[in-house]
């Protein structure tokens, strides 16, 4: 299966129908009327699309278990026709859609089945997606025009050359797949002044992202958010919640990053950690639907 161990988990919802076509009026009476033999129809359909709604993960190879929270099944006749709406809805980190056909599919079999002593002539069609939200796709929020991002590499070892920086290349990339293309990459000492002026330079350019990675732990030499949460005017709290949940859903140590955002003016300031791993999977629990507090702003006005 596709590893979706990356993903956010969010609300899914997906609509699909089936349409089962009968050859007589007098078809669509007995269903109706419960006078089909093999019982109640529609009844017993839904019955059965549900289940199948649930069992899709056993059925379909690729797909995902998961829980199903919402699964509504109903039927609509129009003439000789019998259209099948599957509506399901969960909180995940993937989404609904095959669940909703095979739930559709499953029913319309079952009709199918039920029908079959008493009309040769009914066909399956048009089983498809109608709907379908939630996930990245409705939260892909992109950078807005001229947008200018920076990544401070806040390290010792990295500033005097005895190590090599991975995880500020990886963001910066990470950024550049995200359609940023004005973006750079400062490297400076664990050090209050060189951490400051290092920021000042780049709000002086009216930067409208600075990235620290490195200093959010615990060593005495980590001090980054001590430097940084002098510097911002508006914490905002929630986006260190969300990068620490992200990654405690992965690691325990997640609980040990002491990062801190907010903005300085217009300038977004987030601290991420050192480690290639934390600063990925932190950028990963903001990006891309950060950038829609830049909307908000209207950043095409500049500083």
């Amino acid at each position: 299966m596709v590893d979706i161990t990356h993903k956010i988990s969010s609300l899914r919802f997906a609509r699909a129908q089936a349409i089962v076509k009968v050859s007589k009026q007098d078809t669509i009476a007995a269903i109706i009327n419960r006078l089909v033999p093999k019982g109640d129809v529609f009844s017993m359909a839904k019955t059965a699309g549900l289940f199948a709604v649930k069992q899709t993960a056993n059925l379909i190879p690729d797909c995902h278990p998961m829980p199903i929270e919402y699964t509504d099944i109903q039927f609509d006749t129009d003439g000789l026709s019998i259209k099948i709406i599957v509506e399901v809805a969960t909180i995940y980190k993937t989404g609904v859609e095959v669940e909703a056909m095979t739930g559709a599919s499953i029913t319309a079999l079952t009709i199918y089945d039920m029908l079959k002593p008493i009309d040769k002539n009914v066909s399956i069609e048009n089983i498809a997606l109608v709907e379908k939200k939630g996930g990245k796709s409705d939260f892909n929020v992109p950078p807005p025009n001229n947008f200018k991002a920076a990544v401070l590499v806040v390290s010792d070892s990295v500033s005097e050359q005895k190590s090599k920086d991975k995880a500020g290349e990886k963001i910066l990339s990470k950024l550049k797949n995200l359609g940023v293309q004005n973006s750079e990459k400062n490297v400076v000492p664990d050090e209050k002044p060189a951490i400051e002026q290092a920021i000042n330079d780049l709000y002086s350019q009216s930067t409208d992202l600075i990235l620290t990675v490195g200093g959010t732990g615990l060593s005495p030499r980590d001090i980054t958010p001590e430097v940084v949460s002098r510097m911002i005017d508006r914490e905002i709290p929630g986006l260190m919640e969300t990068a620490r949940n992200y990654g405690q859903q992965r690691t325990p140590m997640a609980m040990l990053s002491r990062g801190i955002a907010g903005f300085k003016g217009k300038t977004l300031i987030i601290t991420l950690p050192g480690s290639t791993k934390g600063a990925t999977e932190s950028f990963d629990a903001l990006f891309p639907y950060l950038f829609h507090v830049f909307k908000v702003l209207n950043i095409d006005f500049k500083h």
